[in-house]
């Protein structure tokens, strides 16, 4: 009997005992989704998720840095597994799926919940895109009512904090977005997905997701530093470090639907001199380059703007800056779109206006 006991306690202590592997990854039969914890920093994390069968070699667009072999101790105990770094605890639910992060005590600071998945029937639907049979992905997360959310790049709807809203990210004319958003926290969430994705949040219910048109995978990463600085030192350290902009970016820049002469956006330049008021940049935008078949031509064909050198002399003359509009599109005398063509690189669309 006594022997029994002793070979029963060793068991428990065999499944209890941590093991030291930097990585994870497991099948979940229940969610049918295989689940890799990455760790990149002990601050940084990357959860990837597939289909269980479906094995993607993602390779990253945006993500320069490498997983790192990081001290992570791991126990498991029931249905739960906790990877803990010297920063953070990543703890997956066996049976679930559902991932949840926590940051570890300090001599300052208790240890504290920070962001948790919501368990979902579903992170994949299947879509065919152009003909390749893919899935639509999504991942939503628990947050706290009171939690302040900022980031998601450029958005022109008069807020800083991104709670209480639905946004569709497309790229677009007037507004350019980057899919992270960091917390008062001191987390953020990178989603790294390049197709049309929909950030959604109700602080009410505590609801935050991220949903992308296109996508192999879910594929996100968890960075925490404590505070906005640094959390954002994770951020760069996992894309790449952007050095500041020169001095002169910061200064006012002046732009209108377009100046239709370079004499005019000379003339608009000078008169600011004249009036003593500071302006660093001009920008121009469209038609510079001719009729709608040179449409962004990338070149001076525009008869009234005869003389790109001078124009551009003028302008930095006055000691400004000339910023000059692209466009996403060639009309089809471009040297750019007869290239393209050349290679069958353009869409079978027509992207140039008539």
């Amino acid at each position: 009997m006594k022997k029994s006991l002793a070979l029963i306690a060793l068991a428990l202590m065999t499944w209890m005992v941590p093991s030291y592997a930097s990585d994870y990854k497991i099948d979940i039969q229940s969610a049918k989704t295989t689940i890799e914890v990455q760790w990149f920093t002990p601050q940084c994390v990357r959860i990837l998720k597939t289909p269980i069968g479906k094995a993607v070699d993602r390779q990253s667009l945006s993500v320069i840095a490498k997983p790192e072999q990081v001290k992570v101790k791991t126990t498991e105990k029931g249905n739960s597994v906790a990877m803990t770094s010297s920063a953070i605890t990543v703890t997956l639910d066996k049976q679930t799926g559902v991932v949840a992060f926590s940051a570890n005590a300090s001599k300052n600071s208790p240890s504290s919940s920070l962001l948790s998945e919501i368990e979902t029937p579903d992170n994949f639907f299947p879509y065919d895109d152009a003909g390749n049979k893919t899935y639509s992905v999504k991942q939503v997360f628990k947050t706290d009512s009171d939690e302040g959310l900022y980031g998601l790049g450029q958005i022109q709807n008069q807020k800083m904090m991104q709670r209480d809203m639905v946004k569709a990210m497309a790229q677009s004319n007037t507004e350019d977005f980057s899919p992270i958003f960091l917390s008062t926290k001191g987390y953020a969430v990178f989603w790294d997905n390049y197709s049309e994705t929909t950030y959604a949040d109700d602080s009410k219910e505590g609801v935050t997701s991220f949903a992308s048109v296109v996508g192999e995978c879910v594929d996100y990463y968890f960075m925490y530093g404590g505070t906005a600085d640094g959390t954002i030192a994770q951020v760069r350290h996992l894309t790449g470090e952007v050095p500041m902009m020169p001095l002169w970016s910061y200064g006012f820049m002046q732009s209108k639907e377009r100046y239709k002469t370079q004499d005019e956006t000379v003339g608009v330049v000078r008169k600011y001199r004249e009036l003593g008021i500071p302006l660093d940049v001009i920008i121009q935008d469209w038609q510079y380059w001719g009729s709608n078949y040179l449409w962004n031509a990338m070149e001076f064909n525009n008869p009234d703007f005869d003389r790109p050198q001078k124009f551009l002399d003028e302008v930095h003359g006055m000691n400004a800056k000339m910023m000059i509009s692209i466009w996403q599109s060639f009309g089809p005398q471009t040297k750019q779109y007869r290239d393209l063509e050349k290679i069958g690189a353009l869409f079978n669309i027509e992207t140039w206006p008539q």
